[in-house]
């Protein structure tokens, strides 16, 4: 009897393990998610700044605060957070696929706990999307005004 409740334990030990590893995946993807939303919205400031004369005076969120300049300073600026992003991405999607290889390994590697007499997977191993986070108030949008 000693041995089916430490087989118990075991197999709730191997679970809780997917289950984290399920976890950082399902973050990963929630923080591409977000910064995809973010790049794109810098993609779009871009190209309408691009069009816009160099010394028109324009705003920026930063941190909260909105911050008073002109195209031709904030125009760089924005095409080098765009440029870090998306290498950011880049190295988050490898990230998420290496965290799917390695729930992949870990099923393989205990494959007896992840179904049950019935042989219906658990309710943990469906898939799931990942959740949509709320907007972030850490917007970096840029209004444009009037002529200098």
């Amino acid at each position: 009897m000693a041995s089916k409740s430490g087989k118990k334990k075991s197999n709730d030990e191997l679970l809780a393990g997917f289950n984290a590893l399920r976890t950082e995946q399902r973050q990963i993807a929630n923080k591409i998610y977000e910064l995809e939303s973010e790049f794109q919205e810098h993609k779009i400031v871009i190209e309408a700044l691009k069009e816009t004369e160099p010394e028109r005076k324009c705003f920026r969120m930063i941190g909260g605060i909105l911050v008073e300049s002109i195209v031709k300073e904030v125009l760089p600026n924005l095409s080098d957070n765009a440029s870090r992003m998306k290498d950011l991405l880049e190295s988050m999607n490898k990230q998420l696929i290496e965290k799917g290889k390695e729930i992949l390994e870990y099923k393989e590697k205990h494959p007896g706990c992840f179904v049950n007499t019935s042989g219906v997977p658990p309710k943990i191993l469906e898939e799931e999307e990942p959740t949509q986070p709320e907007s972030s108030s850490k917007s970096t949008g840029i209004l444009t005004g009037g002529k200098t």
